[in-house]
């Protein structure tokens, strides 16, 4: 677009007039040349707009013949590869792939004698070292599934030293719960080759120190978990029959895996082979009889399965651990006493299954299971009631007994709750009783949750199994989190729960937190609850217990993932400080790391990437904690309210309501499905997708994706300036000497290198009828003018320019103010504002073929005006379907039939035009729009 904004003027003459050349040998070249000149002019210009301009020149190229659409594909797909190559890079350097990697070899020899010069520590110590779980990688399905699985494997294989071939489909089709759990498991699976190789590290370090001794450890420092399958809050297409097959199947998985490493040894492992090889037989009978469809006849078979098939598929590890020390006896020599050594810790880490099990729902569930049989009428966030409410939840769980449970309570319960409890429990009972299962609760902001939790638990008897675990992601968790956690640790029955698991477990969210107060606060209060929690264990006798925190933010700065390597990730998300804190309290803690989706699996992408991500994680887990020495906890005053001046102005940000226009302003409508839910609720009838009036309204992920396609990462962003200039001396002098807070820095320094003012401003602009209607005035081109009026008159009537003008004001003096304070913050390499403006180039096509869309009588409540304003948020694939509908582009089966008397002309009956002119046209550039979509992903990169 060649205007700017309203009464702003135009671009200097020398670059609005500047011919392109009439030969480009290289489209790409030239067109980042003259990126290049268009934002060294807008430098010295204060009213130039490089990416509008560059917008418009591919614009012109179109109209004058000299690119077409087979050549703007090319151009995507070249810009894809090269930003995908460049990521394969990024991902090989953040796990240290290459170069740098931890040696695990070096790593359990520091374990053995952490001083060359002195003598190695005595064995039961190093055997607690070892024994002792220190870390678990989760592995969660979010919807971040943005790349092919086939890309996404080329991907990985180029990060492993590979050539990323070229050609490859970059935009994703949202996953099924297959293909989710078959990308979970493949990623597990070399996850689990890469512990073995931690355990053969760890065990050959004491075969050379003490002797035969070395055969009795079990290694299982770090565990891997996966919810895939398991996580029910706010999904709909995971039934209770789906939950227990994929549970069954990471069994099956397990006994297989076992299978495979003891087959090789021969007889001394053939006991082993042999009871492996029956349970494997009976668990697969299972998995046959797990029907598709909860019918009562389907069920009973079920039911005849598990109960009947129980004992020979097995419950628990014990009797295949009691034969291992027997196998090991008899084992020819050292590698097979080393092989067998391996698998057994394999299986006394995970039980009988590939990875760990978590499921996970929402407080409201919990809520509404226990109101529902306990009769409560309170409800849990009403402050004035919530005293009672406790004492009555207290009450119950002093009379609560278990009752049975059978698959037929599977069929009748309707609370989503209750439904889960009883699944878990049936998986105790009938799968593997020798791993608890984790039980996350997300939104829980109230203690009585966890008692109403803990009271379901007991009521089915499994409260010995399951790990109930609060997810603290709002601010308002992370701010009431140690208040919630003492309403619940005030009821002895919590307190008894808590010290006969041994084990505290708490989860950690991001993305919200991120979204609503920023980044960069959201971490400052997670840690600072973390840090608080020790003197409430204090208070409540509870020493000596373990500690599990699991941060469960992304692989993107948007969702708390930490941009400059596997180590600074770690080392952010559990400060020194509070391991430090805990240690010093003598509590054990466990960390735990969510590995999200396509994004996540892909540091587990090929064996290389797996073993490089199980060694970082093992050099974290080991590094001792020592005393802290760092800046930012003696100016806790100042960092307080540095992070409050974020949070503030983040929150005010969410709350303008030109924030909530620029998001849906084009919305979803930018990002191709990543997932299985929805990324906005959609509206009644053939409106379209609903105008989002907050950002609520959005989910977490997809929020953040908007912001990252609109090129500007706002919740990484936004507020430092103001936070920052309060007092620069001390920002500086933080940013200089402070690691927590250069780490915490760090974030913003991506998020800023993904945004840019301009590409924010040619957005804005293109929101405003103005710049269209300055056009309209200029352009010569015949018809233009009357498309480029009803563009303008459309424009007008989204009624968005007034307040994404307003918000980009807001935005525009904060990140001025940062800039200032921070001179040398990146900026969004030519490349990125390439896609950017390439994109916006076809979103105007788009809108310009949108206005020659022909008149039509109401169709199901559909006017040419509101399928019109549907193309201008994006909503261009069902407006396409049902044009298709209302204009059909033949006449059908009419034309070649004889009807017996003179037929009329059968014009009319098609609309072969407006097809071939402007739907299909409109197809494919929206096509060629969600292509810039995935390259701007790459160069992010990752989703949300």
């Amino acid at each position: 677009m060649a205007g700017l904004a309203k009464n702003r003027p135009r671009a200097s003459s020398q670059m609005q007039h500047r011919p392109m050349p009439d030969i480009a040998p290289d489209p790409l070249q030239e067109l980042l040349a003259r990126l290049r000149d268009a934002r060294d002019a807008a430098a010295q210009d204060p009213f130039g707009d490089p990416v509008l301009l560059i917008a418009l020149a591919i614009s012109r190229r179109i109209d004058e013949g000299m690119l077409d659409l087979d050549g703007i594909a090319a151009l995507v797909q070249r810009l894809s590869d090269l930003a995908a190559t460049e990521r394969a890079t990024r991902l090989a350097a953040y796990v240290g792939l290459g170069h740098g990697t931890p040696d695990l070899p070096a790593l359990a020899e520091r374990l053995v004698r952490p001083d060359p010069e002195d003598s190695p520590i005595p064995f039961a110590r190093y055997r607690a070292l070892v024994e002792t779980p220190r870390f678990a990688a989760v592995f969660t399905a979010h919807p971040t599934f943005s790349l092919p699985y086939e890309t996404n494997q080329a991907l990985a294989r180029a990060a492993s030293g590979e050539a990323f071939p070229e050609g490859l489909v970059h935009r994703p089709s949202a996953p099924t719960l297959a293909e989710e759990f078959r990308q979970a498991v493949a990623a597990i699976e070399r996850g689990r080759d890469a512990l073995d190789g931690l355990s053969a590290a760890l065990l050959g370090a004491a075969k050379g120190i003490w002797g035969d001794r070395w055969t009795t450890l079990v290694p299982r420092p770090v565990l891997l978990a996966s919810w895939v399958g398991y996580d029910t809050d706010g999904r709909t297409d995971i039934g209770w029959w789906d939950t227990l097959r994929l549970r069954l199947t990471m069994k099956r998985l397990q006994l297989e895996r076992l299978h495979g490493q003891l087959a090789p040894l021969g007889d001394c492992a053939a006991a082993l082979a042999a009871r492996i090889g029956s349970a494997l037989a009976a668990v697969e009978a299972q998995i046959a009889a797990v029907p598709e469809r909860p019918e009562p006849a389907l069920v009973e078979r079920l039911a005849a399965e598990m109960v009947g098939r129980r004992e020979a598929a097995l419950t628990g590890t014990g009797p295949l651990l009691e034969l291992f020390p027997v196998a090991i006896a008899a084992a020819p020599d050292d590698a097979a006493r080393l092989a067998l050594a391996v698998a057994r810790g394999g299986l006394a880490a995970h039980g009988l299954s590939l990875a760990h099990t978590h499921v996970r729902l929402n407080a409201a569930q919990v809520h509404n299971a226990a109101r529902q049989r306990l009769g409560f009428a309170a409800a849990p966030d009403d402050m004035a009631q919530r005293r009672t409410l406790l004492a009555q939840i207290n009450g119950a769980l002093a009379e609560v007994a278990p009752q049975p449970v059978d698959f037929g309570a599977l069929l009748a319960e309707q609370a989503s709750a209750a439904r889960l409890m009883l699944i878990c429990a049936q998986i105790v009972k009938h799968v593997d009783g020798s791993a608890p299962i984790r039980f996350l609760i997300a939104e829980t902001e109230t203690g009585y949750t966890l008692l109403a939790a803990l009271w379901l638990a007991r009521r089915f008897g499994v409260d010995h199994a399951v790990e109930l675990s609060p997810l603290f992601e709002t601010a308002e968790a992370l701010d009431r989190g140690e208040r919630v956690l003492e309403e619940a640790l005030r009821s002895p029955h919590y307190r008894d729960y808590i010290r006969r698991h041994g084990r505290l477990c708490l989860q950690f969210g991001y993305s919200d937190s991120g979204r609503y107060i920023g980044q960069l606060a959201g971490s400052y209060l997670a840690e600072r609850l973390k840090l608080r929690l020790v003197d409430l264990l204090r208070r409540h006798r509870l020493d000596g217990i373990e500690v599990v925190l699991f941060d469960t933010h992304g692989e993107s700065v948007g969702r708390g993932g930490h941009p400059d390597g596997l180590a600074d990730r770690l080392a952010y998300l559990s400060p020194p400080q509070a391991r430090a804190a805990l240690d010093r309290a003598g509590l054990r803690l466990r960390e735990e790391t969510a590995f999200q989706g396509g994004d996540g699996y892909l540091l587990f992408g090929t064996r290389a990437l797996a073993e490089a991500t199980i060694a970082g994680i093992a050099a974290h887990a080991f590094t001792p904690v020592g005393p802290v020495d760092d800046p930012v906890y003696q100016e806790a005053d100042y960092v307080a309210d540095f992070f409050a001046t974020v949070r503030r102005e983040m929150q005010a940000l969410v709350a303008d309501p030109g924030y909530a226009a620029l998001l849906g302003a084009f919305g979803p409508g930018l990002l191709d499905p990543t997932g299985s839910r929805p990324a906005v609720r959609q509206s009644d009838g053939l409106g379209g997708p609903m105008r989002i009036s907050h950002p609520s309204q959005l989910r977490a992920i997809p929020n953040n994706a908007i912001l990252q396609q609109l090129g500007w990462m706002a919740n990484s962003v936004h507020g430092l300036g103001i936070a920052a200039t309060a007092n620069p001396d001390a920002f500086n002098e933080l940013r200089e000497h402070s690691p927590r807070f250069r780490r915490a820095l760090a974030l913003a320094a991506r998020a800023a290198a993904c945004s840019d003012l301009g590409v924010l401003r040619a957005v804005v602009d293109t929101l405003d009828p103005g710049p269209w209607l300055d056009r309209a005035g200029f352009t010569r081109r015949p018809g233009r003018r009357e498309a480029l009026l009803g563009v303008a008159a459309a424009v007008d009537r989204l009624e968005l320019d007034a307040p994404t003008r307003r918000l980009f004001r807001r935005l525009q003096a904060d990140h001025l103010a940062l800039r200032h304070a921070w001179p040398d913050l990146p900026a969004m390499p030519d490349r990125l504002v390439l896609l950017h403006a390439l994109r916006l180039a076809l979103i105007h096509r788009i809108w310009l073929l949108a206005v020659e869309m022909p008149d039509f009588s109401p169709r199901h409540g559909a006017t040419r005006e509101t399928l019109v304003l549907r193309i201008l948020q994006l909503d261009v694939e069902p407006v396409l379907r049902l044009l298709e509908e209302i204009f059909p582009a033949a006449p059908g089966a009419v034309v070649d039939l004889d009807f017996h008397e003179p037929a009329p002309p059968r014009e009319g009956l098609s609309y072969a035009r407006e097809h071939a002119e402007i739907f299909r046209p409109m197809g494919r550039l929206f096509a060629l729009l969600r292509g810039c979509g995935a390259a701007i992903t790459h160069e992010v990169g990752a989703f949300g």
